[in-house]
């Protein structure tokens, strides 16, 4: 196939908003800034006082999965909109969904956003488990994003440990987000949320994503087993849920798991996706709103047992996801059964998409740096018709 002309925008066909939802984000944070330190406060409150549960483990139907969308602690619980100064004192089940939802989720890339070159940081990601790491009170915990307890340790992070508390507030706190790689025990900070003036654990290098920085993050030698690569929008800020502004791609050259396996490790032949029943029988996936897979008729959902908020498990045929100007139109499901109770979220639509376009079109490096090297030469000639 020939390289694509440079003097031309790179473009994928589209299957997805995913441009359009990215410049919505970036609007609606401009014009509504939450309060992010009450909102950090009651994050380290609840942090603090959810039961010393022992960490959850994965569904077994997914045990390779993605870590950052597949793990949930137990079966799902009926959502409640908490406002944050009444979270500190959940308990439970409760708390453990309400911190769920508290980190940034990036969406998977599943087309290459405008100005990669200029408005977007690169990064190795680890393989391992995501979590927050959170010191107050004299000591720090970290917490998988299900809300299970992972460590519980002294630190040197502020009022981290009862020794370094002494000249310290009682309100000083640091929440970190980070990636624990477990084969050599070390928390990778790939985000900071709340920061109290020290310095500690191991940091990602970022790089621009111009070419030399993709391929950097690409190609060069880390410290840990890489699982992709992190994108993070330079004009974003920390927002939690599933984010467009912060986006994970990944191929056979820098991850070990492109496409999702069972807990053998193998492929199955057909995708699979989880879906939440609606009250009106639509399938939906997690995203806020929903992306609607389907519809399934009361017959079907007296005869399986299912009830309103389950989750069910499907494959899709092969091909049979169907588009129309970048939006899902229709899709083709086989009902396999329920998903472990250890689920409690359906799919994002950009996982979905990712897996589905991994199967069929992938999205490759040499399309990332082909869209940094056209839009380099669009900015070259730019710059020669203004001196011309």
């Amino acid at each position: 196939m020939a390289p694509p002309d440079p003097r031309r925008p790179f473009k994928r066909p589209a299957f997805s908003d995913q441009q359009k939802r990215r410049d919505i984000s970036l609007q609606r944070q401009a014009q509504n800034r939450r309060d992010a330190q009450h909102q950090a406060r009651c994050l380290a409150l609840t942090t603090m006082s959810l039961q010393n549960d022992s960490a959850a483990t994965p569904d077994p139907q997914y045990e390779h999965s993605d870590p950052d969308f597949e793990i949930e602690p137990e079966a799902a619980v009926k959502d409640r909109d908490f406002d944050v100064r009444e979270a500190a004192s959940l308990r439970g089940r409760e708390a453990r969904r309400w911190f769920a939802k508290q980190l940034m989720l990036p969406e998977w890339m599943i087309d290459v956003p405008d100005r990669l070159n200029s408005d977007w940081y690169v990064c190795a990601r680890p393989a391992g488990k995501r979590c927050f790491v959170v010191s107050s009170n004299g000591v720090t915990v970290s917490r998988l994003r299900n809300g299970g307890l992972l460590h519980r340790f002294p630190s040197a992070l502020p009022n981290g440990a009862r020794s370094n508390n002494s000249n310290r507030s009682g309100q000083s706190y640091c929440i970190l987000d980070c990636i624990f790689h477990e084969a050599d025990q070390t928390y990778y900070v790939i985000d900071m949320v709340c920061w109290a003036g020290m310095s500690m654990f191991r940091t990602l290098v970022v790089y621009n994503c111009d070419q030399e920085g993709l391929k950097a993050a690409y190609t060069g030698p880390v410290s840990y087993l890489k699982d992709g690569l992190l994108f993070y929008n330079k004009h974003a800020h920390y927002e939690s849920g599933n984010t467009p502004l912060v986006l994970v791609w990944k191929d056979e050259n820098c991850s070990q798991y492109v496409l999702d396996t069972d807990s053998k490790g193998h492929i199955p032949d057909q995708q699979q996706v989880v879906l939440e029943l609606l009250d009106d029988g639509r399938l939906a996936t997690l995203d806020d709103p929903p992306v609607i897979f389907g519809c399934l008729d009361s017959d079907f959902i007296q005869k399986t047992g299912s009830q309103t908020g389950e989750l069910l498990r499907f494959s899709i045929n092969e091909g049979a996801l169907y588009f129309k100007d970048g939006q899902l139109e229709r899709a083709d499901l086989n009902y396999l059964g329920k998903p472990n109770r250890a689920r409690a979220f359906a799919d994002s639509y950009s996982k979905v998409m990712f897996q589905y376009a991994a199967r069929h079109s992938p999205l490759r490096i040499e399309h990332l740096l082909a869209s940094i090297e056209s839009s380099n030469h669009q900015e070259t000639s730019t710059d020669a018709d203004m001196l011309g």
